[in-house]
């Protein structure tokens, strides 16, 4: 019999031997187990036995120890063996379910890489980010770019995470809703499990938060929780998987969570360690647990903060489509090409159309309405607001549904829409219940107190509840809900306020009024008319610093329209809306006279141009021509539409004068974004502060951006706005020739030409600078003026050090000298004379200098290597010793000076 030393490996398929020599009919069973292994002995049923039996055992105890290390190796190899086999499986696995997207529109699963289209994705930072505006974000126009876009690929996330060892392994990816971060997660897990990226990477496990929400009051180990949503990793338990293995852990979704994200709770360091969810996730972001495990974190803009910065390596921004990655989806999305070409040019014609096309979401749903409208060739129905598009798109899904279920397409908009009105009503309820609440996803609960059944198959149970909606299976097959994407949800939200309205429900209507309105609601509610429900709306959206009902707003205004309510006719019977139409336009224009923000300006903008009003845009189109001459005082809100109509307009400008524009000097802050579409940018003695170099910076890095020349001379920046300054100089984008003011660093403005920094109260500490960029050999700067500063003896030699230079390319230089002194050293003697040498064109206007700084003029006169041909030294009083000085260096042969102006009367005698 076999040895019982070791449980480990197991021996099968024993020979079975019949010893035939035997003079007894009987079986001989000999079996031998080597190095302790353990043998499974035959067995025999159905016999009988009879005489007699032995059975013979031997041990052998002297290998015991030799059987005990053996058999600790044939363990690992075969965890290894279960490991590799677990791996590939895995890898598998992730590539079925990462492959394929839900296509609405064709009601099946499509392969993510025929519609993929590439996301701009940059390195970002997480300031600001609960104070982003998500619906302003959009728009390039009004982004915050405090530093040079830096595009990244989103296979390369993790690359500089993995080569610096002190980084923390932590990425944090913001991005608006429906901007494609869950679409990027998902060709990210395809790309690594096809092989083709991030091999180094041995498992990917994909932890969407709405599905941990449905765990997130367990105790459990990290194991445990990883096996909730990938059992096969139970067979693998006791194996060296967390220790072996390079690991991903990827969270998505994060504005999603429930999960409190406490970082002050205790620590867990052991996998097999049980803690809360919570617990879990703060240990791994925090490094305790795993700490050499890759994290990728999505989130939403107001949500990404709650992850403290100190624990990210690398934050991220899904800026969603670029303007040719708008066409690029378009052409994938629509095969044929003529059609694909009349919709991008209908979507241009539409400013608010065409911005909301950064959002992949977005374009899918303008798809759908577009191309169904071009197959009826009713062009006189293309939507040329989002309500419009919005209407068509609840329109073409209803008739989805009948396709589906009934095969037949209802044309008439009111009986489709009658035929739908209880579940369209009820997801309308649902919609602003949930955004009331800043909820983008619900569980069945919510949907029954909504009066939405879902016990049963949605599609079967209500028709188009699944065209609407994304049906999510989390753990346990408990289904979570979100709509496609949020702008649905938004427009639903404002279809349900509108049809409470009309049917004076004064419990829905109370969320627009003010607290101090409450005890008196009935009362108010029941005569309260559109316009004042439009105006208590625009009051309430304004006060979101996220302005997240501002879509909702503009859906609103725009069912309000009589055009839009006979589109929905069949939900409701339209009224007669145009008085109070009309009073709400002026009173969004009062709005527009106020201080109000530069994104409630906007919005409240688009708001009038949902309700077909163009007046605001004509009038700053007037303003444009007449400038001052208008007579009219620009208001802080109307600086920021004009800002915002140059900015959007192809235009580009030649000129972008912020003094020709009337206005408060606090207001030129808001006109200066436009200098992203001039080439020539005068922003001269506008009281402007370093605030405001922000945007000239971001201006002066962007690929797109014409700027040649700029002026901001006479303002008080401080060193603050010369450095944000000084770093779009040196973007290799920066196509600025002329720069009057500012400077900081040597490497800034070798691409420069010429540079005034006249009357900027500088001082020394700037002259370093200058010098490095004058011995250059990149420089290209030929005209420098420093006129009225005072750049004391030390700035004097180091402009000095600078000239010197071979690769100095200096033709003209205008009042480098410091003060003079009553009794000046020779140093500043021999500083005037080497300055003066290498320069062609020397002005000193208006320097104070007397007759002592003239030997050194004289002497420069004198040098055989000067190239000094024009000299300008105008309003300073040198006397008649002075001027005989100047006059023994124009005697010389040496002197190639070809214009002297203004000495005094003994000048002209000589």
């Amino acid at each position: 019999m076999a040895s019982a030393q070791s449980q480990e490996t197991l021996v099968q398929d024993a020979p079975v031997q019949m010893d035939s020599s035997s003079s007894h009919t009987g079986l001989n069973v000999e079996m031998k187990a080597d190095r302790s292994a353990t043998l499974n002995a035959p067995v025999l049923t159905g016999n009988t036995i009879s005489g007699p039996v032995n059975i013979n055992y031997i041990s052998n105890p002297a290998g015991q120890q030799e059987s005990s290390e053996t058999a600790g190796k044939h363990t690992e190899k075969q965890d290894d063996l279960l490991l590799q086999t677990f791996l590939k499986s895995h890898k598998s696995n992730m590539k079925e379910k990462a492959e394929h997207i839900f296509d609405v529109k064709k009601e099946e699963e499509t392969y993510l890489k025929d519609v993929f289209t590439e996301l701009f994705i940059t390195e970002g930072d997480i300031k600001g980010v609960n104070e982003e505006h998500e619906i302003i974000q959009m728009d390039e126009a009004f982004k915050s770019k405090k530093q040079q876009d830096r595009p990244i690929h989103c296979n390369d996330i993790f690359s500089s995470l993995r080569k610096n060892t002190t980084k923390r392994k932590i990425v944090l990816t913001k991005g608006i809703a429906g901007i494609g971060k869950t679409v990027s997660v998902h060709k990210f897990i395809l790309d690594w499990a096809e092989g083709k990226e991030n091999q180094d990477i041995d498992a990917m496990f994909l932890l969407p938060f709405r599905a941990i929400n449905l765990i997130k009051e367990e105790k459990i180990s990290l194991h445990q929780f990883l096996s909730k949503f990938y059992p096969e990793l139970k067979e693998i338990e006791k194996t060296n998987v967390y220790k072996k293995c390079n690991l991903a852990f990827i969270f998505d979704g994060l504005d999603e969570s429930r999960l409190p994200l406490d970082f002050e709770s205790e620590m867990v360091t052991d996998v097999d360690e049980k803690s809360t969810v919570d617990e879990l996730f703060t240990s791994l972001i925090k490094g305790h647990l795993l700490p050499s495990a890759l994290v990728w974190v999505t989130s939403r803009p107001a949500a990404a903060n709650q992850i403290p910065s100190e624990y990210v390596g690398l934050f991220t921004e899904v800026r969603g489509f670029t303007d040719q990655q708008k066409e690029e989806y378009f052409r994938k999305r629509i095969k044929d090409e003529s059609q694909a070409s009349r919709i991008i040019s209908h979507i241009k014609t539409s400013r608010s159309l065409y911005i909301m096309c950064h959002i992949p979401v977005f374009c899918w749903i303008t798809a759908i309405v577009l191309l169904e409208t071009l197959i009826e060739n009713n062009t006189e129905d293309i939507p040329t607001t989002l309500t419009e598009m919005y209407i068509h798109f609840i329109l073409i899904q209803m008739n989805m549904k009948n396709r589906k279920h009934d095969t037949k397409v209802e044309r008439n908009h009111t009986k489709l829409l009658g035929s739908n009105k209880s579940m369209v009503l009820k997801l309308a309820k649902l919609a602003f219940e949930q955004l009331k609440e800043e909820n983008t996803m619900f569980y069945e609960e919510e949907l029954k107190k909504c009066g939405i059944d879902v016990s049963e198959d949605l599609t079967e149970s209500t028709g188009m509840l699944t065209e609407i909606f994304k049906k999510e299976a989390g753990l346990h097959e408990v289904k979570t809900f979100c709509f496609v994407h949020l702008s649905v949800q938004e427009f639903l939200a404002a279809l349900h306020v509108f049809f409470n309205y009309l049917n004076k429900n004064l419990k829905e209507l109370k969320f627009f009024l003010n607290h101090k309105f409450r005890f008196c609601l009935k009362k108010i509610l029941r005569n309260v008319t559109l316009h004042e429900l439009l105006n208590n709306a625009v009051a309430k959206a304004m006060q979101s610093e996220r302005g997240h009902l501002d879509l909702f707003l503009r859906f609103l205004l725009g069912i309000s329209l009589e055009s839009n309510q006979k589109l929905l006719n069949g939900l409701f019977r339209p009224e007669n809306s145009t008085e109070s139409i009309r009073k709400v336009k002026e009173h969004i224009k009062q709005l527009q006279n106020h201080n109000i923000s530069a994104e409630a300006s906007v919005n409240l903008y688009y708001c009038l141009l949902e309700l077909k009003d163009k007046s605001l845009h004509e009038e700053i189109q007037r303003y444009r021509s007449s400038g001052r001459d208008s007579g009219r005082e620009l208001s802080a809100s109307m600086c920021s539409v004009l800002t915002y109509i140059l900015l959007m307009s192809e235009e580009v400008m030649d000129e972008l004068n912020l003094n020709m524009y009337k206005t408060s000097p606090a207001n030129y802050t808001r006109l200066i974004p436009a200098v992203r579409c001039c080439r020539k940018a005068i922003l001269r003695d506008c009281d402007l502060t370093a605030e405001c170099c922000e945007s000239v910076s971001s201006a002066l890095q962007s690929s797109n951006s014409p700027l040649t020349e700029l002026d901001m001379s006479d303002n008080h920046l401080q060193d603050s706005g010369v450095k944000l300054i000084s770093d779009g100089l040196k973007s290799t984008n920066c196509k600025l020739e002329t720069l009057r003011w500012v400077l900081y660093f040597a490497s800034t403005f070798t691409s420069i030409l010429e540079i005034s920094l006249l009357n900027c109260d500088l001082t020394a500490e700037c002259c370093g600078s200058v010098s490095s960029a004058l011995q250059s050999s990149n420089s290209h700067l030929t005209e420098l003026d420093m006129s009225d500063n005072n750049l004391q003896d030390s700035g004097v030699k180091l402009i000095s050090d600078g000239l010197k230079s071979p690769n100095c390319k200096l033709e003209t230089l205008s009042d480098s000298l410091p003060p003079p002194k009553t009794n000046p050293c020779p140093k500043e003697n021999i500083f005037l004379t080497q300055t003066l040498c290498f320069c062609s064109r020397f002005r000193l206007l208006n320097c104070d200098l007397t007759a002592e700084c003239c030997g050194s003029v004289s002497s420069a006169l004198q040098s055989s290597n000067s190239h000094l041909t024009e000299l300008d030294m105008s309003d300073n009083n040198l006397q008649d010793s002075g001027v005989k000085l100047i006059s023994d260096g124009l005697k010389s042969p040496n002197c190639k000076l070809e214009t002297l102006r203004y000495l005094t009367d003994l000048c002209v005698k000589m």
